[in-house]
C-alpha cells in the first residue's frame, strides 16, 4: 500500500468520525486522576455506573467523559496497585470538572523497589509487552541509561568496553539497529556518537519503557525486536538537578537538569552533562614482543590509549497551556566527544595513536496541542536536524602490541588505515502523530515519521579522491494507521497498519577502459517499498491478573551506518543489505498479590517466538579489525524471559529476571551453493542465549535523623557461556567462546532532608572477574564511585 493510499484512508476515517462527533448529545464530566501525593496516575479506567460510560486516561492522568445524562451518578475508578475508589457527583445542565484522588493498595510499598518496577506501574496495563522503569528511583545512582535497561528481563547490554564505548541494547535476540531508541516518542536515529545511550545520565528520565516485540504505532520507525522509550518529565514545574560522580580509572560524570515555568506559560528548561573517563582498566590478553616474536599468554594489562570524554547540553524555550499549543518549544542539541580507539573489532588488533571525534548540532521543535479543532483530537509534531560531524584520525605509521610498546615505520602511513576522514550526515527527522478518540471506547491514529540522510566526505590528506564524492544518501518514510478499543476496565485491543518506504542513492567504481589506475564511478538510485501489520490485546481475568498477547509482521529498513559504513565505529558498509523482515509473536502474563498487609508479590513471564527473514547481523570483515553486516537468510527464535519481585513494607525488596532465547539459523542454503550450509540450525554466533539478574536491597529509615533514611542493595548479572563463532565451526577444542560471567554490584545510598541532599557509594564487578561482550571484548574491572545529588523542585500546579 502507497503512502498516498494511506494518507487519504487516515483522513477519510478522521473525517468521518470527527462527522459523528457534532452529533453528541449530553455533558461532559473531566479531569485528572491523581495519587494522594499530586502525582498523575495514566490508563486508570473511570465508569458512570449502571449508564454503560467508561474512558481511560491517557498518559497525563486526564480523563474526558462525554454524553453525561444530568442527574446524580456514581464514579468507579480503578487502576493498577490503586484500591478501587467511588465517587458521588452530580450533573446539572452542565459541564463538570473534577479531580479524582486515589490511594495505593501497598502504599507502603511505592518507594521500595530498586527499578522502581512495583505494582503502582501504570505502563505495564498497554496491551504491548512492556516493561516500565521508574527512572526516578535510580536519579541517586551512577548507572547510565544503558546500563539500568541491563537490569530488565529479556534485555541485554551490549558494548565495547569502558564509558562512552560503542554500546547497542539486545531485546529478545534482536540487538543493535533492530531495536530503536525514542526520547518522549522522537527517534535518536541522528543523534550521533555525541548523545548515545551510555552517555546519557538516568537523571535525565523520568521513566524509561521497554517494547519488546511489538512496538505500539504512536511510536513511528521500523524496528524489527522492539523500542526503548525514554520519558522525560515534561510537567511545567520549576527544578534543579544536579549532580556529580567520581570514581576509579580516573572517572568523572555531571549532569545539570533544570527548569523554570511561569504563571504566564513561558517555560525554558536545560538539561546538560559530561562524561570523562581514562579507561585505563585491567584486561587478559595475549601479548607478542614486536621485535623478538616471543610469546606471552595471559598476561594483565592496562589499557593505555582509551580516553574518553563528552560534553552535551540541551536547552527548550518556549510556552505551555496555551490554548493554541499544550506545548511549543523551540531548542537546541549541541555536544561533542572525543574517544580514543584501543582496539579493533577484536582484541588482537591493538593501537596507540588512533582516535576519533564528533558533534551534534541540532535544532528542534516540538508542538503538542489537545482538542484541535474539536474535542479528542490530539496532535504532536516534532522536528529535528543534526548539523555535527565525526571524524577519524589515523596518521601515525606505528605497530603497538598491549605492553605499550610500538615500531615505528618510515614514511607516511597508518596504524590501520593513515586517514583523516571527515564526514557530515546531514541528518533530519520530522514525525506527526495525531489521535482521535472517538469515544471512551473508540479511538484512531495517524503517525508519520520522515527521515533523510546525506553524507558529505572529505580528507585533507587526500583532498581530490574521487572516493570521497560519491553520493551517500537515503531517504526513509514509515506511514502508520492504528485503532484502539477499550472496554470497561478489563479488555482493551489495538491493531495497526504500517507502509515502509526508503530511497538509497549511491555508486559504484568500475573500470572503463582496464587500464590500470582507470576507475570511474556510476550512480544508482534504488527504491524500497513495503507493509506491515500488527495487533495486541490485553484482558484483566482479575484486577491483578492480566494476560497480554501480541503479533506484528514488521520490517526494518538498513540504516545508512549500515549501508555506508562508519569508521569510527568500526564498521565497513554494505551495498548490498536488503531489509529485514520478522513475524513477532508475544504471549504474557502478570500476576500481583499481597498477604499479612505488609508482603508483596509480583510475578511477569512472556513467552516469544521470532521468525525472521533477511536477518542483518554483524560479522567480521576479513582481516577481523572491523565488523561488516549482511543478511543471515533465516532466523527463528523461540524463548521466555520472566520476573520474580518480592517486597516487605518499606524495610526490604528483592526480585530476579531470568531470560532464555534459542535464536537459531535456519538457513538451509547459502548463497550460490547448492548443498545444504554445515551452519545450518547453528545457534546465531557471538549472541547470548541465557543471562539473568538477581538483587536485593534493605531500607532503614530515620538514621542519624528523622527524615534522613539509607538504602544498602546487591545486583548480580550473570551470563552464560556462548561461542564467538559458529557453533559447527572447527573443532571442540578450537572453538573460540566467550566465557560464562558472574557481576557483583554494591551500593549504599544516604538521602537527607526529604531526598534534597543525597550522597551514594558504589562497588562495581565487586569480585574483579572477567566480563566480555561482543567480539570477546573485554568490559572493565572491579571499581568504585562516588555520586553527590542536589534536587529541589517546585510545582507549578
Amino acid at each position: 500500500m502507497s503512502a498516498q493510499k494511506f494518507l487519504f484512508a487516515s483522513l477519510f476515517f478522521l473525517t468521518t468520525f470527527l462527522s459523528f462527533s457534532q452529533q453528541n448529545q449530553g455533558f461532559t464530566v473531566s479531569g485528572k486522576v491523581v495519587e494522594n501525593s499530586g502525582e498523575t496516575i495514566p490508563f486508570a479506567t473511570v465508569v458512570v455506573e449502571k449508564t454503560g460510560l467508561s474512558v481511560i486516561s491517557d498518559e497525563n492522568g486526564n480523563y474526558i467523559l462525554k454524553n453525561v445524562p444530568s442527574g446524580k451518578h456514581t464514579l468507579k475508578i480503578s487502576a493498577l496497585g490503586f484500591a478501587v475508589q467511588k465517587k458521588q457527583i452530580e450533573v446539572l445542565g452542565s459541564n463538570l470538572e473534577i479531580t479524582i484522588k486515589m490511594e495505593s493498595e501497598l502504599q507502603e510499598l511505592e518507594s521500595v523497589t530498586v527499578l522502581g518496577r512495583s505494582q503502582t506501574d501504570k505502563v505495564n496495563k498497554q496491551a504491548y509487552s512492556v516493561t516500565a522503569i521508574d527512572a526516578k528511583k535510580l536519579h541517586n545512582s551512577t548507572l547510565d541509561l544503558s546500563h539500568a535497561l541491563d537490569r530488565v528481563s529479556g534485555v541485554r547490554n551490549r558494548e565495547a568496553g569502558g564509558v562512552g564505548s560503542r554500546s547497542e541494547l539486545s531485546i529478545n535476540g534482536f540487538s543493535g539497529n533492530q531495536i530503536k531508541v525514542f526520547i518522549d516518542g522522537v527517534p535518536m536515529d541522528n543523534f550521533g556518537s555525541s548523545f548515545q545511550m551510555n552517555n546519557i545520565p538516568i537523571n535525565l528520565a523520568d521513566r524509561v519503557e521497554v517494547y519488546k516485540g511489538v512496538v505500539p504505532i504512536w511510536l513511528g520507525g521500523d524496528a524489527l525486536g522492539g523500542a526503548i522509550n525514554i520519558v522525560t518529565n515534561s510537567k511545567p514545574r520549576t527544578f534543579v538537578d544536579a549532580s556529580y560522580s567520581f570514581g576509579s580509572f580516573n572517572t568523572h560524570r555531571s549532569s545539570i537538569n533544570a527548569g523554570y515555568t511561569a504563571k504566564s506559560g513561558f517555560t525554558t528548561e536545560i538539561n546538560a552533562f559530561q562524561n570523562y573517563s581514562d579507561n585505563n582498566y585491567w584486561v587478559n590478553v595475549d601479548v607478542a614482543d614486536l621485535n623478538t616474536g616471543a610469546y606471552f599468554p595471559n598476561q594483565r594489562v592496562r589499557r593505555f590509549h582509551d580516553k574518553y570524554r563528552n560534553e552535551t547540553v540541551i536547552v527548550n524555550v518556549g510556552v505551555t497551556g496555551k490554548k493554541y499549543a499544550d506545548k511549543l518549544m523551540i531548542g537546541f542539541t549541541g555536544g561533542e566527544n572525543q574517544a580514543d580507539i584501543q582496539t579493533g573489532a577484536r582484541m588482537v588488533s591493538v593501537f596507540g595513536k588512533i582516535y576519533r571525534k564528533g558533534s551534534i548540532v541540532m535544532p528542534t521543535l516540538k508542538y503538542q496541542v489537545k482538542d484541535l479543532f474539536t474535542k479528542g483530537l490530539n496532535v504532536n509534531v516534532t522536528g529535528n536536524y543534526n548539523f555535527g560531524y565525526e571524524q577519524n584520525i589515523d596518521t601515525v605509521f606505528r605497530r603497538y602490541n598491549w605492553f605499550g610498546d610500538y615500531k615505528q615505520y618510515a614514511g607516511a602511513g597508518g596504524e590501520r588505515s593513515r586517514t583523516l576522514r571527515k564526514f557530515y550526515n546531514n541528518n533530519g527527522i520530522a514525525t506527526a502523530n495525531a489521535t482521535y478518540t472517538l469515544n471512551d471506547r473508540h479511538s484512531f491514529m495517524v503517525n508519520n515519521t520522515f527521515n533523510t540522510f546525506d553524507r558529505k566526505e572529505s580528507d585533507e590528506l587526500v583532498p581530490e579522491s574521487l572516493v570521497y564524492k560519491q553520493p551517500k544518501k537515503t531517504q526513509k518514510n514509515v506511514l502508520g494507521l492504528g485503532y484502539k478499543l477499550d472496554y470497561n476496565d478489563k479488555w482493551s485491543t489495538s491493531i495497526f497498519l504500517k507502509d515502509y518506504s526508503l530511497k538509497t542513492t549511491y555508486s559504484r567504481s568500475y573500470n572503463p577502459s582496464g587500464a590500470t589506475g582507470d576507475i570511474a564511478y556510476q550512480k544508482y538510485v534504488d527504491h524500497t517499498s513495503t507493509t506491515g501489520y500488527g495487533a495486541a490485546t490485553s484482558y484483566y481475568l482479575k484486577h491483578n491478573l492480566q494476560i497480554k498477547a501480541s503479533y506484528e509482521k514488521t520490517y526494518r529498513l538498513p540504516t545508512p551506518e549500515e549501508i555506508f559504513g562508519n569508521v569510527n565505529d568500526n564498521l565497513e558498509g554494505n551495498l548490498a543489505l536488503k531489509p529485514e523482515s520478522s513475524n513477532n509473536y508475544n504471549l504474557g502474563a502478570s500476576y500481583q498479590t499481597s498477604f499479612r498487609e505488609k508482603n508483596a508479590l509480583s510475578f511477569d513471564v512472556n513467552l516469544l517466538h521470532r521468525n525472521a527473514v533477511d536477518f542483518i547481523r554483524p560479522t567480521l570483515n576479513n582481516n577481523q579489525t572491523m565488523t561488516t553486516n549482511v543478511n543471515q537468510g533465516k532466523v527463528t527464535n523461540y524463548g521466555i524471559d520472566g520476573e520474580i519481585r518480592y517486597s516487605y513494607s518499606n524495610r526490604f525488596t528483592a526480585g530476579i529476571n531470568t531470560t532464555y532465547q534459542n535464536i537459531r539459523n535456519k538457513t538451509m542454503y547459502e548463497p550460490n551453493q547448492n548443498y545444504v550450509s554445515p551452519f545450518y540450525n547453528d545457534r546465531i554466533p557471538n549472541m547470548p542465549y541465557l543471562f539473568g539478574n538477581a538483587d536485593a536491597t534493605m531500607f532503614f529509615n530515620n538514621v542519624w535523623k528523622k527524615g534522613n533514611n539509607l538504602s544498602v542493595g546487591y545486583n548480580l548479572l550473570y551470563v552464560h557461556t556462548y561461542y564467538l563463532s559458529w557453533p559447527s565451526m572447527g573443532s571442540k577444542d578450537s572453538k573460540l567462546e566467550i566465557p560464562q560471567q558472574f557481576s557483583h554490584d554494591l551500593n549504599a545510598v544516604y538521602t537527607m532532608a526529604n531526598g534534597k541532599y543525597n550522597i551514594a557509594f558504589e562497588c562495581k564487578n565487586l569480585l574483579d572477574n572477567k566480563l566480555y561482550d561482543n567480539f570477546s571484548l573485554q568490559k572493565p574491572s572491579r571499581a568504585f564511585y562516588i555520586k553527590l545529588r542536589y534536587y529541589f523542585s517546585k510545582s507549578n500546579n
